[in-house]
């Protein structure tokens, strides 16, 4: 079972399961259950019975969002969460991977960010209600783990991007944000392209269908109740990013920075050692993941915007 089909992450996952042929792949959305229901989340388990969960469904979005519906992503994810995670225990699920995000670590965590430093400092203000949420995702696995003895795990991936990405201006995050702003104002033929922040804060990016690879390899080989990164121990500056994306666009109009806006957790990098030892190792680089998603947006932009 796939929770939350439709998304980013989701999709991407279904994607890989079938490419390596798996052939009894259950994806789920809103049209098969409203996983903030208990009495939904009960009934499909209990028809479809499946062995193994994929939990990628969530409440999720940028900066804005996160600062202004904090009250929509910290309940609807505690539900989800709350209501999935108990529920393939009743069922005898055999085994659920649970899929948080790096915004979990202390705001000024030191880096890069390495599974121990949980709930070392003070969570960044603008998500932290997200955070928290995913914070008490895992650690639900954790306790449902020690308690029941079940095979729960938890990952935390790093700044997603790709495929069926939400590129919504309102909602998404940055990388599908620019990938938007610059690719409309490329054909629209407009001066300039405004983005939020001073560019100077470093993320690190991990295409879709790598974490989709990561999260089947970890089902298969991992057991064990500590968390794991999932990333690619690379980050770039915002400004990088712009003008990686600004040159694969083609966009020859200014670029401005609008540092009224907020910036976000200074810097955000991942400790992959955990997973690399685990015996998995990112494989698309930046620039061909910036191509691709690119690609795929001009293919699919009458569909999204």
């Amino acid at each position: 079972m796939v929770a939350g089909a439709r998304g980013l992450v989701g999709s991407a996952i279904i994607r890989r399961l079938q490419t390596l042929g798996y052939d009894h792949v259950l994806p789920v959305d809103r049209t098969k259950a409203d996983l903030t229901e208990q009495a939904d989340v009960r009934r499909l388990f209990e028809r479809e019975r499946p062995e193994y969960v994929f939990l990628a469904a969530a409440k999720v979005g940028g900066i804005m969002a996160n600062k202004t519906l904090k009250a929509d992503f910290i309940c609807n994810n505690l539900a989800i969460q709350s209501n999935v995670i108990e529920t393939a225990w009743k069922t005898g699920v055999q085994k659920l991977l649970f899929l948080g995000s790096s915004c979990i670590y202390p705001k000024n965590c030191p880096q890069p960010m390495r599974e121990e430093y949980l709930l070392t400092g003070p969570l960044e203000e603008t998500n932290d209600a997200y955070a928290i949420a995913k914070i008490a995702g895992i650690k639900m696995c954790q306790s449902f783990n020690e308690q029941y003895g079940t095979h729960f795990i938890s990952v935390m991936p790093t700044n997603l991007y790709g495929p069926n990405d939400n590129f919504d201006l309102e909602t998404s995050h940055v990388f599908p944000a620019m990938i938007r702003k610059f690719y409309d104002a490329n054909k629209q033929g407009d001066a300039e392209v405004a983005l939020w922040g001073t560019g100077s804060p470093r993320r690190e990016f991990l295409h879709v269908d790598d974490l989709a690879d990561a999260v089947i390899h970890l089902l298969n080989v991992y057991d064990g109740s500590d968390i794991v990164n999932i990333g690619t121990g690379e980050d770039v500056t915002i400004r990088e990013l712009a003008e990686t994306i600004r040159a694969a666009v083609g966009y020859k109009g200014a670029l401005v920075w609008d540092a009224s806006k907020p910036d976000g957790t200074p810097r955000k990098l991942l400790d992959v050692s955990r997973l690399h030892q685990l015996g998995w190792n990112h494989r698309i680089n930046l620039e061909q993941g910036i191509r691709s998603t690119i690609e795929w947006y001009a293919e699919n932009t009458r569909v999204l915007v």
